[in-house]
């Protein structure tokens, strides 16, 4: 499954060295950065220890806050973004996240004209050290403060507006999967696709995240799985499992869960 990554969120107190390690143990072919756990290192060392793995790095998470909901203005929160992308590059991730911030009280034209100008901006220089900027839509019930983009279709007016091949989409199955009309518009916006997270709930996302083991809870992974290979999905894959839930368990036990439900799909994942 060289296309499968393990979202660091998943690992959030292992260090990268546990990471490197359960990846190679199973298989697995990247890992997916969280930007506070990249520090712990260092971008110099975490480049080196990943060329001696062979292992990719699959996304670097996560740059945004535009709107000013997390205190910052909005060109300290560029400029944020901007080295972001440079940490990106260094790492070969072929994938920055972006959640564009919280609505802070702004009109809905306002919020959506200093998120295309942020977006603009960043991709100035994304575009230039082919690191692709990728959307995260975050469900309303426990992602106001990060994101005021709740849905594909709002997702969609804010890369059309940027106008930029190099500017798409998240998928994450906790956010967007129980959407009662996911697989129908799925197939749709499979082209600006640049990662999947794989999570899932035993119920609609409300207050803190919480997801459940793979294959325990509501989301109609299965089914997206196949739309994707359908449509000719390519990229990568990360297992981001975390929450109340699966606080009490070993994250080999998260991990050995996760991939032995994907091996029910192996046909569909190794299209990836």
């Amino acid at each position: 499954m060289k296309k499968i990554a393990i979202s660091q969120l998943t690992t959030l107190r292992w260090s990268l060295e546990q990471d490197i390690q359960a990846a190679l143990d199973r298989g697995i072919g990247g890992i997916g950065f969280w930007r506070p756990k990249l520090d712990d290192l260092g971008v110099d060392q975490t480049i080196e220890r990943m060329l001696e793995s062979g292992l990719r790095a699959s996304s670097l998470s996560w740059v945004g806050g535009f709107t000013g909901s997390d205190g910052r203005r909005f060109a300290d929160a560029v400029d944020d973004a901007i080295d972001a992308v440079e940490q990106a590059s260094h790492l070969g991730a072929e994938t920055l996240v972006v959640l564009v911030g919280g609505r802070n009280n702004h009109i809905r034209r306002h919020l959506h004209k200093t998120i295309c100008q942020a977006l603009m901006e960043v991709d100035a220089v994304a575009s230039s050290l082919d690191v692709r900027l990728a959307i995260e839509p975050f469900h309303p019930g426990c992602g106001d403060e990060w994101s005021f983009i709740h849905d594909i279709r709002a997702t969609l007016d804010i890369i059309s507006a940027v106008a930029s091949d190099n500017v798409g989409l998240v998928l994450d199955t906790y956010h967007l999967g129980m959407d009662e009309d996911v697989l129908t518009w799925l197939p749709e916006v499979i082209d600006s696709l640049q990662l999947v997270q794989l999570g899932d709930s035993r119920h609609c996302p409300l207050g803190e995240m919480n997801r459940c083991l793979l294959g325990e809870g509501r989301v109609p992974i299965p089914a997206i799985l196949e739309q994707l290979a359908a449509g000719g999905y390519d990229r990568w894959i990360e297992i981001e499992v975390l929450g109340q839930d699966v606080e009490p368990l070993a994250y080999d036990l998260v991990l050995d869960h996760s991939l032995a439900y994907l091996d029910k799909f192996r046909d569909l994942v190794q299209h990836a």
